[in-house]
C-alpha cells in the first residue's frame, strides 16, 4: 500500500453514531413567509429547533455539533434583517448560555468575529471563557464564516512557516494545512445536514466535509425538531462508509 495515501479513521468506519454533526439551518425565512409573517419570526422559531438538536446531541453522546448561523455572504441580505439577526444572536446567547454551561456544553465560535458589533463580540468571548473547561458536547457556531475564507486563512499560516524558513514548500502536506483550520481540534464531521430543500453545501466547511455523509431534507429549519433529527441519525446509521475501499474490505475491518 502506498504510504502517501491517507488512511481511513477506523473509528469512523464502525460507528453508528456520528462523532461530529454539521448543519446548515436553512428555511427560516420561507417558514415565516408561508405563514404570512415577517421573515424574522422564522429566525426566532428556529432557535427552538436548535435548542432541541443540541439537547439530542448531548443525550446521544455526539461529541461535536457545528451549525452555520451566518455566512460571509449573508451580509448581502436587507440591512434591517441583518440587524435583527445580530440582535437575536445576542439575546439568544445571553438567554441560553447558563443552561448550556449547566449541561457541560463547551461553546465555540468560528469565523471573522471582528465584523460584529462590540457588545456581541464581548458576549461571544464571555461564552467561550465560561464554558472552556466543559467536557460535554462541543457546540460550534459558524458566524461570518466561509469555507474558502477558512482555507485561505490556513494557507496564510502555512505561508508564514515557509517564509520563516521553518517549512520547505515541497514538504507541505494536508496535515500542515489542517492545523491552521478553524476546527483543527475536532474530528471532521461524519454527518452533514441541510434543511429547507436546497442540495448544496454553500461554502460551508469545504475542507472538512470531504468524507462526510450528506443528508438533505425538505423540512424547513423551524420544523426540524427532535424526530426529524432522529431520522437523519437513522439514515447515517444505515450507511456504509468506505473511504475508497470496497464494501468487503469495510466489513472485514468492522468484523476484526
Amino acid at each position: 500500500m502506498n504510504d502517501s495515501v491517507e488512511q481511513p479513521d477506523l473509528e469512523r468506519l464502525g460507528s453508528a453514531v456520528p462523532r461530529h454533526v454539521a448543519i446548515i439551518m436553512d428555511g427560516n425565512g420561507r417558514w415565516a413567509e408561508q405563514r404570512k409573517k415577517m421573515r424574522f419570526s422564522g429566525h426566532k422559531a428556529g432557535v427552538d429547533s436548535l435548542r432541541q438538536v443540541v439537547r439530542c446531541c448531548s443525550d446521544k453522546g455526539i461529541k461535536a455539533l457545528t451549525v452555520f448561523a451566518f455566512s460571509s455572504e449573508n451580509w448581502r441580505r436587507p440591512k434591517e434583517e441583518v440587524g435583527l439577526l445580530m440582535d437575536l444572536f445576542l439575546i439568544s446567547l445571553r438567554r441560553e448560555i447558563k443552561r448550556l454551561h449547566k449541561n457541560k456544553v463547551r461553546m465555540n465560535f468560528i469565523g471573522d468575529i471582528s465584523a460584529f458589533p462590540k457588545k456581541l463580540q464581548k458576549e461571544i468571548a464571555a461564552a467561550q471563557e465560561l464554558t472552556i473547561e466543559n467536557s460535554g458536547l462541543t457546540f460550534t457556531i459558524a458566524v461570518n464564516y466561509g469555507g474558502r475564507w477558512d482555507i485561505t486563512e490556513a494557507m496564510r499560516g502555512v505561508a508564514r512557516e515557509v517564509a520563516e524558513g521553518n517549512l520547505a514548500p515541497d514538504a507541505i502536506t494536508s496535515e500542515h494545512i489542517e492545523r491552521y483550520l478553524s476546527l483543527r481540534e475536532l474530528p471532521e464531521p461524519d454527518l452533514f445536514i441541510r434543511t429547507g430543500g436546497e442540495m448544496r453545501i454553500s461554502n460551508f466547511m469545504l475542507w472538512q466535509l470531504a468524507y462526510s455523509e450528506l443528508y438533505f431534507t425538505d423540512t424547513l429549519w423551524p420544523d426540524f425538531k427532535t424526530e426529524a433529527f432522529a431520522s437523519a441519525l437513522e439514515s447515517f446509521a444505515n450507511r456504509q462508509r468506505r473511504f475508497g475501499m470496497t464494501g468487503n474490505q469495510v466489513e472485514q475491518i468492522k468484523g476484526a
